[in-house]
């Protein structure tokens, strides 16, 4: 779903000393710690859990006080870096370039238990599997994300290369380059440009990119410095009752939603097609938000044959469940 979320990192970064939070002050004059949290694109349905996690108080029972910020991971990401945001939402390849790049952060809960992608086309295209993609246009945000690989990991999969098609880079108009038949397909989200579709009654064909990259989803990253004290679990705690929450009564946790990203951030619809994704048989054992080892490891291994990620990296080394609830499911 994050038409959202990723974008190409390319860090240059000026050293900047880490910003001192103020002390804010419940209702019981307790003193409480900000955090600030940067959230992709901009206010939006798919940060629902987190929405949630505010209003409802859950941050102020961690001693918590959070500020969110919406913006380009791009952009939020030096500003993870510079200790002006405190953590961010993005996907985990933000997290693995970042850290290949030679910086400290981590990927640390995850809002989705796998890729939300997906390869959508007009039925009438009669696109059924990735080897039909040969010879197609199919559209992109761009040359980034997890929407890249995402798709580049399906088309390895079915033995086809970049050159077997053609990319058009379309921005987020995917909706509507499919409809208007500007591309033959185009890569976007299972609970977003799928859930327009049919609730427009469009006969659609989609294809799943989890087998050939089963990656996890969106979700939490921080720097180490936040995963050695009790900050990050503090904060995915909080998050993991919210999102136990939106899983239980979608349509409450909607509602209070719609105080932040209001009547244009989305649809009930997309966030109840995103239910399923923040929960797996996995996070019934080890809590929600608990990143899977071997899909992990399989979606790291994919980038290594890419060249994205060197041989001797370990998919460990990009994401912690350290800061995961097992209570929390």
């Amino acid at each position: 779903m994050s038409r959202f979320l990723s974008a190409a990192l390319t860090l240059s970064l000026l050293a900047a000393p880490a910003t001192q939070t103020a002390a804010a002050q419940n209702a019981a004059g307790q003193s409480l710690k900000t955090v600030h949290i940067g959230l992709g694109y901009i206010p939006n349905v798919q940060f629902t859990p987190f929405y949630v996690a505010n209003r409802l108080g859950y941050f102020k029972a961690e001693g918590l006080n959070v500020e969110y910020q919406h913006g380009n991971v791009s952009d939020l990401m030096p500003l993870l870096l510079q200790g002006k945001l405190d953590f961010v939402v993005g996907d985990p390849e933000d997290a693995v370039f970042t850290r290949v790049a030679g910086q400290p952060v981590k990927y640390i809960m995850a809002l989705y238990q796998k890729v939300p992608v997906t390869v959508f086309s007009l039925a009438s295209k009669n696109i059924r599997n990735a080897a039909d993609l040969k010879g197609k246009t199919i559209g992109i945000p761009g040359p980034f994300g997890q929407t890249y690989f995402a798709l580049g990991a399906l088309l390895d999969s079915a033995g086809l290369k970049e050159s077997d098609v053609k990319l058009a880079s379309i921005g987020f108009t995917q909706l509507e380059a499919v409809r208007g038949g500007r591309v033959d397909a185009a890569v976007g989200y299972v609970n977003n440009e799928v859930v327009n579709l049919k609730a427009a009654g469009v006969p659609i064909n989609t294809l799943d990119v989890t087998a050939a990259y089963p990656m996890v989803g969106v979700g939490l990253m921080t720097t180490e410095k936040n995963l050695s004290g009790d900050l990050a679990k503090k904060v995915v705690r909080a998050s993991q009752r919210a999102m136990r929450l939106t899983i239980n009564d979608p349509a409450r946790a909607f509602k209070i939603g719609l105080n932040d990203f209001k009547s244009g951030g989305g649809s009930l619809a997309v966030l109840q097609a995103s239910v399923p994704l923040m929960q797996s048989a996995l996070t019934r054992v080890n809590g929600l938000g608990y990143s899977d080892p071997a899909a992990w490891s399989k979606a790291v291994a994919y980038l290594q044959k890419q060249g994205k990620v060197p041989a001797s990296a370990k998919a460990s080394d990009f994401y912690s469940n350290a800061a995961v609830s097992k209570t929390l499911k």
